[in-house]
């Protein structure tokens, strides 16, 4: 049920006291078109009605002598609260700040044909990597602008009715580019800092829920770095929460890192999923006498392969809490649990894909003790072998990272079992060798059996928030001491950066191949900006 008209009726009656002025025009009419496929088509009857509100609203403005009219779509997310100051400081007609998507999707285009419609150019990508900073002349912005209604040239601007000498689609950025173009006013587009977020615009197709699911990724990108809550003026009914199938899912975390727990939380409660807080072991807490008490010692030999270094305690403090889960798994008697680190985010639609991925699995009764949900792949030379009668499921090769598996009670009982705290090693490197696929046979050599049943998702539901060298990367595991003496402190992930750093590119003969559905990752996915 949409009761948009509803929500902004009750929050414009606690709200509008601390406006200038406010004007309500509710239009229960039309609910549909007649030309429509569905919800997410736009024919030339919805594009219209749109061009005509948005028309009415400019028009407004001038009548009421503003010196300024920002647009923005109402699911544009604006995280910076300094952006209308930001833009007004830019002294132009018209700018809109960059808002950011799970792709190379913006709010602009760097080039256009004659015909008004988008043309791909090579400057386009360098300004929404930031590789490029500044304000840019460029003839399409849309979603979120601001225009100043103070300049002359802005009088003749339109959405509706189109400019006489316009004839080709009936869309409304592509009428108001072309009046703009006519007016000679140059549109422009601003990414000196980060503004905030809109989502991927949806196929003809698509459904109502699929948009439902798009926002909220859209919210659980924006909530990475920036903290957002329900305005207070209008009571937002709790979203229901489940737990996918599992019996539990878990999320460890820190107990000093609140923001990381803040975040995941709130996080989580978007993607309606109820989820147990475990607090995680501490490596910075732990002494020598505490490490001797647990008999924790290193596997001998042991050298991380990028630094040469020897165990970290905060890698002690890692495999310390994933095994606490292990042993409540197996104590509680749980028979699937989902495990998730705190610094982990979310491909669209992962609830679902989740949910579909296990379903699929119960029905093939496939005989798993553990899922990577999200993971680096690190044996890259040939593909993984895809999992019979089970859509986007690979059987794991030798992996790194513990951002979020699946783990049955068998696989727990195999993990503890195999009695890891006399022979410790990192956690992601411990799990390889159970399932036989590590690369190091003198590392397998200390543990029998190593008859674990590992699978991947594929493509990954799962990402790190940050990777080495980004804005915001901080790791609790690398930035420690080492695990025997606390007077040697490690940060060496920063001058080693391959350990920590995004999946590089697998080359097309070892890429996996599955059946499902596919879709590119969101992360850092390369794809047109339309």
């Amino acid at each position: 049920m949409d009761n948009t008209t509803a929500m902004l009726r009750e929050w414009l009656k606690a709200a509008q006291s601390r406006y200038h002025y406010v004007e309500w025009r509710p239009m229960e009419e039309p609910r549909s078109y007649t030309d429509e496929w569905g919800p997410k088509h736009w024919p030339p009857s919805r594009f219209n009605h749109l061009m005509k509100l948005r028309q009415a609203a400019l028009k407004a403005a001038r009548e009421r002598w503003a010196d300024y009219i920002l647009f923005a779509d109402s699911d544009n997310l604006l995280t910076n609260p300094r952006v209308l100051d930001l833009m007004m400081a830019e002294n132009l007609t018209l700018v809109a700040p960059m808002l950011e998507s799970r792709s190379l999707y913006s709010n602009f285009w760097c080039g256009i044909t004659p015909q008004g419609y988008y043309k791909r150019t090579p400057d386009y990508q360098p300004i929404r990597e930031w590789k490029r900073l500044g304000c840019f002349a460029v003839p399409m912005v849309h979603s979120t602008f601001l225009l100043d209604l103070r300049r002359s040239s802005s009088r003749s601007l339109a959405f509706y009715p189109p400019h006489p000498d316009y004839s080709w689609a009936f869309d409304d950025i592509m009428v108001f580019a072309f009046s703009a173009r006519q007016a000679d006013v140059q549109m422009h587009v601003c990414n000196r800092e980060h503004y905030g977020f809109l989502p991927i615009p949806l196929k003809a197709h698509q459904s109502v829920e699929d948009e439902e699911e798009s926002f909220t990724h859209t919210v659980t990108e924006a909530l990475i770095d920036h903290s957002l809550k329900p305005t207070e003026l209008l009571f937002v009914p709790p979203k229901l929460q489940d737990t996918m199938g599992f019996n539990e899912i878990f999320l460890i975390n820190l107990k000093r890192r609140t923001d990381r727990r803040e975040r995941m939380l709130n996080t989580l409660e978007a993607l309606g999923l109820e989820v147990t807080v475990t607090e995680a072991v501490d490596g910075k807490a732990l002494n020598s006498s505490q490490l001797k008490a647990l008999g924790i010692e290193m596997m001998p030999d042991y050298k991380d392969p990028y630094s040469g270094r020897v165990l970290t305690r905060g890698e002690i403090g890692c495999f310390l809490s994933h095994h606490a889960t292990w042993i409540e798994v197996v104590e509680r008697r749980l028979q699937r649990v989902l495990v998730l680190e705190d610094d982990v985010r979310f491909e669209p639609r992962f609830k679902r894909r989740m949910q579909t991925i296990m379903e699929d699995v119960e029905k093939a009764q496939l005989n798993w003790d553990l899922i990577y949900v999200g993971r680096k792949r690190m044996q890259v030379a040939q593909p993984e072998v895809s999992v019979e009668g089970v859509d986007n499921l690979v059987e794991a090769d030798y992996s790194y990272w513990t951002l979020g598996y699946a783990l049955s009670l068998q696989g727990a009982r195999k993990l503890l079992s195999a009695q890891p705290f006399g022979k410790m090693l990192p956690v992601d490197e411990f799990l390889p060798i159970m399932f036989n696929k590590h690369p190091n046979t003198a590392y397998m050599s200390h543990f029998e059996p190593r008859d674990l049943r590992a699978f991947s998702v594929e493509p990954l539901l799962l990402y790190p928030t940050h990777y080495t060298g980004e804005p915001g990367y901080f790791s609790d595991t690398e930035t420690s001491t080492i695990w025997d003496d606390e007077s040697i402190s490690t940060d060496w992930d920063r001058k080693h950066p391959p350990k920590t750093a995004q999946q590089g590119r697998i080359r097309p003969i070892a890429q996996n191949s599955v059946t499902g559905d596919t879709p590119p990752p969101a992360v850092r996915a390369s794809r047109d900006e339309l």
